[in-house]
C-alpha cells in the first residue's frame, strides 16, 4: 500500500505539470457533472415551499425586502445583536438574499432565490471535483465522485430551502478555500495563501460553521498532502485566530438574538450521545437516502434504551475500532472520517441552538471528507492488476449509484413543490412536532383555510401548552372567525409567556383598538415598538388607532416612523394623505395618494381618493379633471364595473367633467346594481345624485 502510495503522489505533480490537455479533460467532465446536476435538480427552480425560518430570513425582512446599500451596511455592521435576523452574524448571506430579492424573488415566486442557489451547488461540485484532482489526481474517479456529490438527495434541502442560503454560500467560500491552500502546499506560493485567508472571511460571514477549515488543512496536511511539520501548524496560526475572533462574535450573537443553551445546562450524557447517535445516523443517511426530512428531532426518549440511540452508540464503538486497525495500513479512512467529524462539530449541538439534533444541510460540507475516502479507495481499487477492466467496473458502479441518487432526488424534490405538502410529509415522519404544525397553520391560514389551520395551531398547543407563536397565531385566526374575546385571551397568554412578543402586543393592540379600547391598545402599540424600533407595521397601525380618535399629530408621528423602516409602504402613504385631505393641505395629500399608487396601482379606493382631489381642487396646478374621469374608470375596471359604489364615483367623475350623458347612464346602472345587493341606503343616495345630473345636464 505506501509503495502506491508513494507512486500515486509522484503521478499528481506529473499530472499538474502537464496541464494542458488534462485541464481539457478535466474541464470539459467538470461541464458534463454540471449539466447531470442541473437536468436532476432542474424541479427546484418551481419549488414554492417555505420552511421554519424562511420569514425571518426573507418574507418579514424588511432589509431584506429594501434592497439598499443603507440595508447592505446594516448587514455589515449590526455584528453583535443582528436586528432582523435572529441568531449569529451572517452578513454575505443575508445581502445575497437582498440581491435575489430585487431581481424579482418575492413569496409567490421563489425562483430568484433557487435560482442563485442552484448555482452555488452546480459551482460547489465543480469546487468538490477540482479539489480531489489537485489532492488526488485520476480525472476520471473524481468527476464520478463529485457527481455522487452532486446529485445526491442530501443536497435537496439546501438548495430549496430559501433560509439554507447560507449553507451553500459558506460552502462555496470553503472549498474555494481549500482548493487554494491545496494549489499553496503544492507550490508554496504566498499569494495563495493570502487568497485562502481572504476567502476563508469570506466563508465566516456567510455562516459560522465554516470557523473549522484551518482544522480540516491540518488533516488535509496529514493526508493526502503529506506536509504535517511543525511550519504547517505555525502558518495556520493567523487563520485559527479569525476562526476564534468569529466563533467569539457567534456565541455573543446567537446568546443575544436567538437560542443557546450551555453544557451544563442539559444532562451530561446528551452531548456523547449526540455524537454517537450523529455518527451512525449521517452515513446511513448518506448511504440508504431514504425518509429524508428538513426536520430530525432527538429520539424519545433520548437514552440508550431507544434502539436509534443505543445504534449509535455500538456503531461508533465498532467504527472507531475498525478506524484505529485501519492505520496500520492507510491514513485515509481515519482522517477522512475526522474530517467529518470537525467540520460536523458546529452542528452537534455542544451549546444547544436548535430543537433538533441532526439535518441534512448539516453533512453539506462534512460529506467532502466521506468523498475523500471515497475517492482514494476507488483510486486503489482500479490500480491493482486488470486496472481496465477495474475502471469500467468502477464507472458502471459510479454510474450506477447516480441514477439511483437522481430518481431519489427528483421524489424528494416534488415534496418542496408548495409549503402546505412540505409539512404534511414531515408531519407523516414525525406527527408532533410543535414548530412544524404551527407553521403548517400558517400556511393553512394564507391560502383561507381557517378552520384546519386553528385545528393545528391547537394540535400544538396540546403538545406544548405555553407556545407562544402558537397562542399568537391562534389568535389570529379566531380574529378572522370573529371571535374576539378568544383572540384576546390566547394573545394575553402568549405576552404571559413571553412579555417581549412584540408581534403579539401588535396583534393584541389591533383587536382592543377596534374595540374601543383605544388606551390599552395604544400601550400595547408602544411596547410592541419598543421592543423593535423599527416595527413598521406597528408604527402604522398605532397611527390608524390616532387617526381614529382624530389625534392627526401623533398619527403623522406614527406614519412618519413607519415610513423610517418601509418608505414605500402604500397604507401608509394612502394614511398620510387622507390626514392631510381632511386638513385641508391637498397637495401634500395628493403627493401621498401618488406615491402609494406606485406600489399599488390596483387599488380602487386610492384611485378614486386620488381622483376626489384633481377633480375638486381650487388649486390650478392640481386640478386636472381629465385625469380625475380617467383613474375612476381604472377603478371602476378593476371592480369589473359591479361595485355600485365606485361607479356613483365614476359618475360624479362624468358629471364633473360635463360628460352627463355618461354620468346619467353610469348612475341608472349603480342604481340597478345597488338594488340587487339590497343596498338601499346607497341606491336612494345615488338616485339624488342622479336627480342633480339630470337637473345640470344642458338641454338639448
Amino acid at each position: 500500500m505506501s509503495q502506491i502510495r508513494h507512486s500515486h503522489g509522484n503521478q499528481t505533480q506529473q499530472n499538474i505539470k502537464k496541464t494542458s490537455p488534462k485541464s481539457r479533460l478535466l474541464a470539459g467532465l467538470i461541464i458534463v457533472v454540471c449539466l447531470a446536476v442541473l437536468v436532476v435538480h432542474w424541479p427546484a427552480l418551481s419549488a414554492q415551499a417555505m420552511f421554519l425560518d424562511d420569514e425571518q430570513y426573507f418574507s418579514e425582512n424588511l432589509l431584506v425586502q429594501n434592497p439598499s446599500w443603507a440595508s447592505a451596511k446594516r448587514f455589515l455592521t449590526e455584528v453583535l445583536e443582528p436586528s432582523t435576523v435572529g441568531g449569529y452574524y451572517q452578513p454575505l448571506t443575508m445581502i445575497s438574499l437582498m440581491v435575489d430579492h430585487a431581481t424579482g424573488g418575492r413569496v409567490n415566486n421563489l425562483q430568484p432565490f433557487h435560482r442563485t442557489n442552484l448555482g452555488l451547488h452546480i459551482a460547489n461540485t465543480a469546487l468538490v471535483i477540482v479539489l480531489l484532482y489537485i489532492l488526488f489526481g485520476h480525472i476520471w474517479i473524481v468527476a464520478g465522485v463529485g457527481l455522487l456529490f452532486g446529485l445526491h438527495p442530501l443536497t435537496v434541502e439546501p438548495i430549496t430551502w430559501v433560509g439554507e442560503r447560507k449553507t451553500l454560500l459558506a460552502a462555496f467560500f470553503s472549498l474555494w478555500c481549500l482548493v487554494l491552500y491545496a494549489r499553496y502546499a503544492r507550490k508554496s506560493d504566498w499569494k495563495l495563501y493570502t487568497g485562502c485567508m481572504v476567502i476563508y472571511v469570506f466563508a465566516l460571514l456567510s455562516k459560522p460553521t465554516s470557523t473549522p477549515l484551518p482544522a480540516l488543512m491540518l488533516l488535509m496536511d496529514y493526508w493526502p498532502l503529506r506536509r504535517l511539520r511543525l511550519q504547517a501548524v505555525v502558518e495556520k496560526l493567523p487563520l485559527f485566530v479569525l476562526g476564534g475572533i468569529s466563533a467569539i462574535i457567534t456565541y455573543v450573537s446567537q446568546s443575544r438574538t436567538g437560542a443557546v443553551v450551555l453544557p451544563g445546562q442539559y444532562n451530561i450524557l446528551r452531548i456523547p450521545l449526540t455524537f454517537c447517535h450523529n455518527l451512525i445516523f449521517y452515513p446511513y443517511k448518506i448511504i440508504w437516502p431514504t425518509g429524508l426530512s428538513p426536520f430530525y428531532i432527538y429520539p424519545d426518549p433520548f437514552e440508550l434504551s431507544e434502539p436509534m440511540v443505543l445504534a449509535g452508540v455500538i456503531g461508533t464503538c465498532i467504527l472507531i475500532v475498525l478506524l484505529l486497525i485501519s492505520l496500520r495500513w492507510m491514513r485515509s479512512a481515519l482522517t477522512g472520517w475526522a474530517f467529518f467529524v470537525i467540520a460536523i462539530l458546529p452542528t452537534m449541538q455542544i451549546i444547544g441552538f436548535s430543537d433538533v439534533i441532526a439535518s441534512d444541510k448539516f453533512a453539506y460540507l462534512p460529506s467532502v471528507g466521506l468523498l475523500m475516502i471515497l475517492a482514494s479507495f476507488l483510486i486503489w481499487f482500479c490500480v491493482g492488476r486488470r486496472p481496465q477492466m477495474r475502471r469500467i467496473i468502477a464507472l458502471i458502479v459510479i454510474l450506477l449509484l447516480a441514477g439511483g441518487q437522481a430518481v431519489a432526488t427528483r421524489q424528494y424534490l416534488s415534496y418542496w413543490q408548495d409549503t402546505i405538502s412540505l409539512y404534511e410529509y414531515v408531519l407523516k415522519l414525525t406527527p408532533n412536532v410543535v414548530q412544524v404544525h404551527n407553521n403548517l397553520g400558517n400556511a393553512l391560514q394564507s391560502q383561507g383555510r381557517v378552520d384546519e389551520a386553528i385545528s393545528h395551531y391547537e394540535h400544538a398547543l396540546r403538545i406544548k401548552p405555553d407556545h407562544a407563536r402558537a397562542h399568537n397565531n391562534l389568535g389570529n385566526a379566531l380574529v378572522s372567525r370573529g371571535r374576539l374575546t378568544e383572540a384576546v385571551n390566547h394573545y394575553r397568554q402568549a405576552l404571559q409567556i413571553n412579555p417581549d412578543y412584540a408581534k403579539a402586543h401588535n396583534n393584541l393592540a389591533n383587536v382592543l383598538s377596534s374595540q374601543g379600547e383605544f388606551d390599552e391598545g395604544i400601550s400595547h402599540f408602544r411596547r410592541a415598538v419598543q421592543i423593535k424600533p423599527d416595527y413598521a407595521e406597528a408604527y402604522c397601525n398605532m397611527g390608524k388607532a390616532f387617526q381614529s380618535q382624530g389625534r392627526f399629530e401623533e398619527a403623522i408621528d406614527c406614519y412618519n416612523q413607519a415610513l423610517q423602516t418601509t418608505p414605500d409602504d402604500p397604507d401608509v402613504h394612502d394614511s398620510l394623505g387622507q390626514i392631510f385631505e381632511a386638513q385641508g393641505s391637498l397637495a401634500v395629500a395628493l403627493n401621498h395618494y401618488r406615491h402609494a399608487l406606485r406600489s399599488r396601482p390596483d387599488w380602487p379606493e386610492l384611485l378614486i381618493r386620488t381622483a376626489r382631489i384633481i377633480a375638486t381642487a381650487p388649486q390650478p396646478e392640481i386640478l386636472d379633471v381629465k385625469q380625475a374621469v380617467r383613474l375612476t374608470q381604472q377603478a371602476a375596471q378593476l371592480t369589473g364595473y359591479k361595485n355600485p359604489a365606485v361607479l356613483d364615483k365614476l359618475a360624479a367623475a362624468y358629471a364633473t367633467a360635463g360628460q352627463f350623458d355618461q354620468a346619467i347612464a353610469t348612475a341608472k346602472i349603480a342604481i340597478r346594481l345597488a338594488g340587487e345587493i339590497n343596498a338601499e341606503d346607497l341606491a336612494n343616495q345615488i338616485r339624488k345624485h342622479l336627480k342633480i345630473y339630470e337637473q345640470t345636464r344642458p338641454q338639448q
